[in-house]
Order: C-alpha cells, then sequence, then structure tokens
C-alpha cells in the first residue's frame, strides 16, 4: 500500500462536482467544444497616472513582451499590443499596431495616446479612465492550468511583474479564476500539511501526558499512520486521485483511528491492573473491545459510505474511499495494536496510572451525582438550550464565494476586489445565444437583439462591458468610417454593403495581425448560427449569483423570441458555483441518510426500539446545538463547514456505541440492576470517553490557527461539537436511559 501511496496524484479539475447528467454541466462542455475553454485567462492590473510616460511605457511594453514569451502564455490582450484597423488600396482592413515596441520621445506616445483612447472598444476593458488603471489580460495553456505544472507557469509570470513593480514603484494586482484556483489551492494544500502533522505532534503529546508510555503513544501513532498510508494506496488503486474532499479522508483517519486506540488500550490497562495477568487482559481486550470497535467502524463506515450513493463523482469517491478505509481501520487495531502489545513488557504502574486519575475521578462522581438526582434540571436545561440552537438554525445561510475562505486582508482577496472596483469583475460569464439556422446571425436585427442585450448587461452593477462578435463589427465599422469614434455603433444594412469587401478575410494580413479574425470566429460558430457573450462579473456568491441569473434570463426571454432564439448561460464561475451548492447539498443529503442508515445498524445491534431512541438523542442533540451556534454567529453552510457533521457524527455515535456497548456487557454483571450498572459504565467508560475527547479536541484546535475561515471553521466546531457530544453522552444519555429503564426495557436487554 506504501508503494501505491507514493504514486498518489492531485486533482486539478474543479467541474467534477456536477453530475455529468447536470443540465449546467452539459450546458458547459458544449461550449468548452464549440468555443475551448473560458477559465484559463489570468489577468494583471496597473494604476498608475504615469502609465503613458515614456520611462514608465517602455517599461510595460518591456513587461508585456516577457510575459508573452513565457512557456504556455498563449495571447496577451493589452494596452501595448493594441491594434486599430486601417484600410489599404485593396479594399481590406489591415491590423496595424497603436504603439511602437520603443519609445525615445513622449510626443510620439501621446500621439500613440490619442489613437488609443479614440477606440471605445478598449474603453472599461483595458483601461479605466476614472481611475487610471489599466488592465493586462493574459490567456495561459488550459491543459498546463489544470495540471501540476500550474503553480510553476504562475510562478514564471509573477517575476517579471515582480521585477517591474521594483524598478518603477508602482502596485501590481493579479487575479482571475485560474491564478485564484492555483494560488489559493498551493496555499491550502501547505496549511493542511502543516496542520495534519501539528495535529498528529499535538494528538501524540497528549497520549503521552495520559499513558506515560511511548509504547503505547508509538502504537496509537502507527495505526494512524498504516490507516493513512491504506488511505493513500486505496486512492491509486482505485484510479483516483486527490481532490478537495478526498485530501480530508487523513484527517478523518486520524479521527477515527485515535479512538480506536485509546479504547483499546484503556480496557487492557483496566483487565492488567484487575488481574495483574497480561495474557488475560489481552485475551480480555479483544474480547470486550473487539465487538465494540466493529460496530463504531461499521456505524461510521456507513455514515461517510452513503456518499457513494450521490450522483456527484467528488462526493462518491469520497463515500467510497473513506467508507473502505474506516473498515481498514478496524482490521488495523485489532491485528496491530494486540500483537505489538503481546511483544512489550507488561504495563509499568505509572502507565496505568491515570486509571485512578483523582481529578478525572471525581468530575465523574459529579457527572454521576448530577445524572441520578438533577435529572429534571438536566433535562430543562436541555431543552433551553437545544430551543435556542433551533432558533439559531433558522439563521443559517448556505452561500459560498470563490475567495469565500480568504481574511479580507490577503492580497489575493485584495486584489480580487480592486479589479471588482476599476474593471468590474474577472469571473468568466458566458452566454450563447442560437438563432436556431445557419447564417441566422447575418440579419441586422439579430445583431441589434445581441447589442441591445449587451448593453444592458453592462449597465448592471454586478457585470463588466460584455465582449462578442458584435463589438468586433462596431469595431469594424469605426474604422471603415476613418476610425470615427461616433461610429462605433451596430452597422446597419447599407453600412454592411459598403463593408463587405473589407470584412472578407484577407490572407496577407491575418498572417501578419488576426486579432479582429480571432474576435469573430472566436465568438461565432462557423454557421453563423450561434452567437458567444463573454461576460467578467464579481465574485457575487452562490445565493446571489441565480437571482441575478434568472434576472438576465427575464430580459433575455424579453429582448430574443424563443420561438427563433434559445439562450444559454454558462461558464466557468457558473460551473464552479453550481458545484459548490451541489456539494453543499449533497452532504446535507447524505447526513440524513447517514443517520438513517446508523440508526439501522444501531437497531440491529440492540434490537430495542428504545435503546434506539436514547441512542440517537445524545448524537443529534450536538449537531443541532452546533449548527444554531453557526446560525447566531452568521457563518455560513459551505463544504469544509457542512464536513463538521459529518466529522463530528462519526466521533459523538462512537462515543454512544461505547457507552451502551459498555453498559449491556456489564448488566449481567450486576445482576440487571440500572442503577449500579450505570454507575459503573459512567466510572469505567467516562474515563476513555473523556481521554479520547481531549485528544481529538488538541488535534482539531490547531486548525483554528488558520489564516482560511473553512479551515479554522473546521478545527473550532469539531472541537466545540466533541465537547457537547461528550456531555450529551456522559450526562445526558444515562439521564435517558435511566427514564426508559423501567421493566418492559430490561426485560427487552435480558432477552437480547
Amino acid at each position: 500500500m506504501g508503494y501505491y501511496a507514493s504514486k498518489v496524484q492531485l486533482s486539478y479539475e474543479f467541474s467534477r462536482a456536477i453530475p455529468t447528467d447536470n443540465q449546467k454541466y452539459i450546458d458547459y462542455q458544449n461550449f468548452r467544444s464549440k468555443f475551448g475553454n473560458d477559465g484559463n485567462t489570468l489577468v494583471l492590473g496597473i494604476e498608475a497616472t504615469n502609465f503613458f510616460k515614456k520611462d514608465v511605457f517602455n517599461a510595460v511594453t518591456n513587461l508585456n513582451k516577457q510575459i508573452k514569451n513565457v512557456d504556455g502564455v498563449k495571447a496577451v490582450l493589452s494596452a501595448p499590443e493594441a491594434l486599430i484597423l486601417l484600410k489599404d488600396s485593396n479594399n481590406h482592413f489591415v491590423p496595424t499596431r497603436v504603439f511602437d515596441s520603443v519609445y525615445n520621445n513622449q510626443l510620439r506616445i501621446d500621439s500613440a495616446v490619442a489613437i488609443f483612447k479614440n477606440q471605445p472598444f478598449y474603453n472599461g476593458v483595458l483601461y479605466n479612465t476614472n481611475t487610471n488603471a489599466y488592465l493586462f489580460a493574459i490567456t495561459v495553456d488550459s491543459a498546463i492550468i489544470n495540471s501540476k505544472q500550474r503553480s510553476s507557469l504562475i510562478n514564471k509570470i509573477k517575476l517579471p511583474v515582480d521585477n517591474f513593480a521594483k524598478a518603477t514603484g508602482l502596485q501590481t494586482h493579479f487575479s482571475g479564476l485560474p491564478f485564484i484556483r492555483t494560488e489559493v489551492g498551493e496555499l491550502i494544500k501547505k496549511e493542511m500539511n502543516w496542520f495534519l502533522i501539528g495535529s498528529l505532534l499535538l494528538s501524540a503529546l497528549t497520549l503521552l501526558i495520559f499513558f506515560r508510555s511511548f509504547g503505547a503513544m508509538l502504537i496509537s501513532l502507527a495505526v494512524v499512520v498504516i490507516g493513512v498510508v491504506f488511505s493513500l494506496g486505496t486512492i491509486v488503486l482505485l484510479g483516483y486521485k486527490i481532490t478537495l474532499l478526498i485530501a480530508l479522508i487523513p484527517p478523518l483517519i486520524v479521527v477515527i483511528g485515535v479512538p480506536n486506540c485509546i479504547y483499546f488500550l484503556n480496557k487492557y490497562h483496566t483487565s492488567y491492573l484487575a488481574d495483574g495477568d497480561k495474557k488475560k487482559a489481552l485475551v480480555n481486550m479483544i474480547g470486550r473491545m473487539g465487538i465494540v470497535t466493529l460496530f463504531c467502524n461499521i456505524a461510521a463506515a456507513v455514515g461517510f459510505a452513503v456518499f457513494a450513493f450521490t450522483s456527484s463523482d467528488l462526493l462518491k469517491e469520497f463515500g467510497i474511499v473513506s467508507g473502505i478505509n474506516i473498515m481498514a481501520l478496524f482490521f488495523i487495531s485489532l491485528i496491530f495494536i494486540p500483537a505489538v502489545l503481546s511483544y512489550l513488557p507488561a504495563p509499568k504502574p505509572r502507565e496505568v496510572k491515570y486509571l485512578t486519575n483523582k481529578f478525572l475521578e471525581n468530575v465523574l462522581a459529579k457527572i454521576e451525582y448530577i445524572t441520578f438526582n438533577n435529572a429534571k434540571a438536566v433535562i430543562i436545561i436541555t431543552l433551553i438550550i437545544t430551543g435556542v440552537a433551533i432558533a439559531g438554525c433558522f439563521k443559517i445561510r448556505s452561500e459560498g464565494f470563490i475567495v469565500d475562505d480568504l481574511p479580507k486582508s490577503d492580497k489575493i482577496y485584495t486584489d480580487l476586489k480592486w479589479f471588482e472596483q476599476n474593471f468590474d469583475g474577472v469571473m468568466p460569464l458566458e452566454i450563447l445565444i442560437d438563432t436556431k439556422k445557419k447564417k441566422g446571425l447575418q440579419k441586422i436585427k439579430a445583431l441589434e437583439k445581441i447589442d441591445s442585450f449587451s448593453t444592458y448587461i453592462a449597465n448592471k452593477p454586478q457585470t463588466a462591458r460584455p465582449l462578442s462578435f458584435v463589438e468586433g463589427l462596431k469595431f469594424a465599422k469605426q474604422a471603415f468610417y476613418d476610425n470615427d469614434s461616433l461610429s462605433y455603433n451596430v452597422p446597419s444594412g447599407t453600412d454592411f454593403a459598403f463593408m463587405v469587401d473589407y470584412l472578407k478575410e484577407n490572407k496577407d494580413s491575418v498572417k501578419k495581425e488576426s486579432s479582429l479574425t480571432k474576435l469573430i470566429t472566436g465568438f461565432v460558430d462557423s454557421n453563423m448560427q450561434l452567437a458567444r457573450v463573454s461576460i467578467n462579473m464579481k465574485d457575487i456568491g452562490s445565493k446571489e449569483l441565480p437571482l441575478f441569473l434568472d434576472s438576465l434570463k427575464a430580459v433575455a426571454d424579453n429582448t430574443f423570441d424563443t420561438a427563433a432564439y434559445k439562450v444559454t448561460f454558462t461558464g466557468a464561475s457558473v460551473t464552479f458555483l453550481e458545484g459548490t451548492s451541489y456539494i453543499i447539498n449533497g452532504l446535507k443529503e447524505s447526513i440524513f441518510w447517514a443517520f438513517v442508515c446508523i440508526a439501522i445498524c444501531m437497531l440491529f445491534l440492540f434490537r430495542s426500539f428504545k435503546i434506539l431512541l436514547c441512542s440517537l438523542i445524545p448524537n443529534i442533540i450536538p449537531l443541532v446545538i452546533t449548527a444554531g451556534v453557526m446560525g447566531w454567529a452568521g457563518i455560513s453552510l459551505k463544504p469544509s463547514t457542512v464536513l463538521v457533521f459529518s466529522v463530528a457524527l462519526g466521533i459523538v455515535i462512537d462515543v454512544t456505541i461505547r457507552f451502551l456497548i459498555n453498559y449491556k456487557q456489564e448488566l449481567p454483571l450486576y445482576k440487571h440492576d440500572v442503577h449500579q450498572t450505570l454507575s459503573s459504565t459512567i466510572k469505567h467508560t467516562g474515563i476513555s470517553i473523556i481521554y479520547t475527547s481531549l485528544v481529538l479536541i488538541a488535534g482539531f484546535v490547531i486548525f483554528c490557527f488558520s489564516s482560511f475561515g473553512g479551515t479554522k471553521a473546521l478545527g473550532w466546531l469539531t472541537s466545540f461539537t466533541l465537547v457537547v457530544g461528550t456531555l450529551t453522552n456522559l450526562i445526558l444519555l444515562p439521564v435517558i436511559m435511566r427514564l426508559f429503564a423501567k421493566k418492559p426495557l430490561i426485560q427487552d436487554i435480558r432477552q437480547k
């Protein structure tokens, strides 16, 4: 498994969260098959009042050249690359550069700037007159940006930009969907690696403090490490790659593996302390904890395996890998721990000293007192807290942003907001307008409708000015009328009659500069039936985006007769946020089914509906309270925060099963006396439950120091849920059991 684990690879795709039969996925794939990838453009921004001063502009031109020469950069659209169309004697347009490559005097630059700013096409696209902001649109190879070489490509582009900033003293801004995905992905990967190591070390330190034994600590870490190696090997053997969700499986293995080790070792030490016989203690450990751990791992595995039944590839892979390896972890624990302990010497007195910890004994004694003497108070307090939590649940928002987890001071976030302020955003939105017949785009009426719809979109605060082949025709009309800016509008039928020769492809000029041809052919299909309207927009979030698109659809339906046109909204931004929403909804649905499946397992294990009810209440309440805290604290549901419930459910149900099975095993020893059995269970199981919770909290609390909101929330919310789950299982569960522990319940248990 270690050999295969060494071959694990990262997945750089982001659209796999959506099922392949989802209409948005189908629309996006159809768009890509016709027009290529839209999510492969980086944007560089420069804000400068002296942008067109000789020395600065020469530096800008040199920067533009250096970026174009980077291997993997396909094209750069910027002020130094700006073109105008000039008419030649053969009735053809000749694309001509506005700016020279080098300038020796300011007058020539000023003359070129006047020509450049006389072209409405570039206003709002390459520069913002009001803020002196200038934009470079850098198109990169989609094959590279979706591979592990993407970080290297980004760094190669950033190198000349950083040198330019140092030389000129100007501040630069980077953004664009591929840039954000790359930078955020690298930051999360580095942070998660460090936090996983830190979590393991902190858990190891806590285990060492509790057990006072390097052997016990190393056994626990070995089980966890073997489990992680098995999980990575499983990913490769199944032909999967590490995705956003699968990357969480190693921490999940730690979460499930550490309790396994603590309960096995605790039972071993308890048995040895009672009899002083190492072999008997090992047999007792396997006999008592084997069945307990089996059902705990089955419940946890089922809870995560339900993801495999969703239609999302991301969730399906996560469910399969986690389900398989949680069960593998049971066999690793069951075989490895007793085998190693059999070779180690018998526990020393200091190694079992934690079993007689006076502080914990006092804590458990107080818990026992509360359980038997203040049951009504426990129930009333629980109902009040749960009621407040339920009110908070109604305040939870389900919303995701592309830069969701970044702190507001992070440069990636501030740069994105800079582009939104100066260029109305950089997130790609694509609109396809199908005329439903060949050469339908050659009709003036169709052009006017597209222009009218584009004008409406341009006036929306969420979007920048759209680009389409109609903008190219307006650009050509201005050129035909000697670059008069007043002529930048949709050509009429008469205009086309005069311009027809100029619009024909000039092979010589196309070889020299093909920007106009690319602009037109890149926005229409070969049949002149399908038009593409490309828009940059702000990161408005998964909640506002559907409402915004619905408003655009309403205007589109009024503009385009649905009998003659079909309008489709797609693009990387739509797919990305749709994927986020789908993951959130899929996780919520899977948690529900996990509860159902776990309930069935519990029913099969205890064969009693009353015991089932007793077991579910202490598990539901911690999740409800956590959801309430999220609502009151204003924490949105997103993939990272929804996973808190899955992870916490797996841990808390584990505690419940161990408590109930220990109770069931000890009930005959106390002649079915519920009071005495509960008292014994609280004392004996309570120690291992508290130790397990403290170790896991120590492992998760380190994530609270993350700079990412989602990772930070995962850390403290999971720790909080563990604390609540520990309290409900040690206090509320015995109270509920005593309420139901009348003759029928005792008879049920005796029969089983």
